[in-house]
């Protein structure tokens, strides 16, 4: 999970529970099989070949547009229903997270050495940057 958020945690997000919930999916269909027993009893899993050759067919098939899942969004379709100055603290904080998302996509940018790797990147900064123009277009009040 330390290794999928450092790789692209700064435009996709991966999360514990998910990983840990998708794992034994992905055992069963002999996607993934049990690895070494890591510290604290954690569980290391190694991608099969079958595993490899799902990837891969995934990789190669045709592109489907993505879905947006936005927690910002979500709170401002719904932000009317509440007090002006929790209204502002929600435009704030919404700021201040997708500034540091900014300044991490830019220093991921200027570190990739791969062009996917960096074309990613410079989509993060896009979302990042539209996320912050959406939020100075809101009138204040």
């Amino acid at each position: 999970v330390a290794s999928a958020e450092e790789r692209f945690g700064a435009f996709f997000s991966v999360t514990r529970s998910q990983v840990y919930r998708e794992l034994p999916a992905l055992a069963k269909e002999g996607l993934v099989r049990l690895g070494k027993q890591g510290p604290r009893s954690s569980q290391q899993y190694a991608i099969t070949a079958a595993g490899k050759k799902a990837f891969k067919a995934w990789l190669t098939s045709e592109a489907s547009p993505d879905h947006l899942r936005s927690p910002l969004i979500l709170r401002l379709v719904h932000a009317g229903s509440l007090t002006a100055k929790q209204r502002a603290a929600l435009i704030e904080s919404a700021r201040a997270t997708y500034s540091r998302e900014l300044d991490e996509a830019k220093a991921a940018v200027k570190a990739a050495e791969d062009p996917y790797v960096k074309a990613v990147a410079e989509f993060g900064q896009a979302h990042a940057r539209a996320a912050l123009k959406l939020v100075d277009a809101i009138p204040e009040g």
